[in-house]
């Protein structure tokens, strides 16, 4: 049986790299190659992975946006989470977004090929460690506060996050503020920097 594979990575290079490695193996074939969450969502249809492999920080929507969007429309695609970010927060959210399969960029060609295929059969492939790490320390912030986080990391002002959140200027401030004392932050760029390391944004 033939695996079919959709792959969600923003550096090109990466993901060029990424379909040749899997398309030298003999049951894996890559059906889709996507730049961020939303072109991938947009090839399941025509793609029809049975497992999609996506990067986590990805322009318009992250990969773990992209896994929770896949679980909502009920797609037997499976999801494997690549990335260079050892963080335990970041785990735990793959987790709860429907996530089966979690590994590091620099495991090696054949982990990749073999975590593949143990998520295509109904099993899981998360690296033990990081798995152990995930739920010592709680994520604090609510899916709101982290979406307003991300964004003023990202330097929008609190205008630009009431406008692209459909939300008052006043409850983006109550966000933040909220978001700056739970982080026990000196401002807003400093909770986004305390959550980033942390793997909450």
């Amino acid at each position: 049986m033939t695996i079919r594979v959709l792959i969600a990575e923003d550096q090109a290079m990466v993901l060029g790299a990424l379909a040749a490695l899997l398309s030298t193996e003999h049951d894996l074939e890559v059906t889709g190659q996507a730049r961020d969450g939303v072109e991938a969502l947009s090839l399941l249809d025509g793609a029809r992975p049975d497992v999609v492999l996506a990067d986590i920080e990805m322009p318009n929507m992250t990969g773990l946006e992209l896994a929770a969007e896949v679980r909502r429309q009920k797609r037997a695609a499976k999801v494997i989470i690549l990335t260079t970010f050892a963080r335990p927060g970041y785990l735990r959210r793959a987790l709860e977004a429907g996530v089966t399969g979690y590994l590091l960029k620099d495991s090696p060609a054949a982990t990749l090929a073999d975590a593949i295929r143990r998520v295509h059969a109904g099993g899981r492939a998360i690296d033990p460690e990081l798995a152990a790490e995930a739920w010592t320390e709680p994520d604090v912030l609510t899916e709101r506060e982290r979406q307003v986080l991300r964004l003023a990391g990202e330097g929008a002002t609190s205008s630009d996050i009431a406008y692209k959140l459909s939300l008052s200027e006043g409850t983006v401030r109550n966000y933040l503020s909220e978001a700056i004392s739970k982080l026990g932050a000196a401002n807003r760029v400093d909770a986004a920097r305390i959550a980033r390391q942390r793997g909450w944004l």
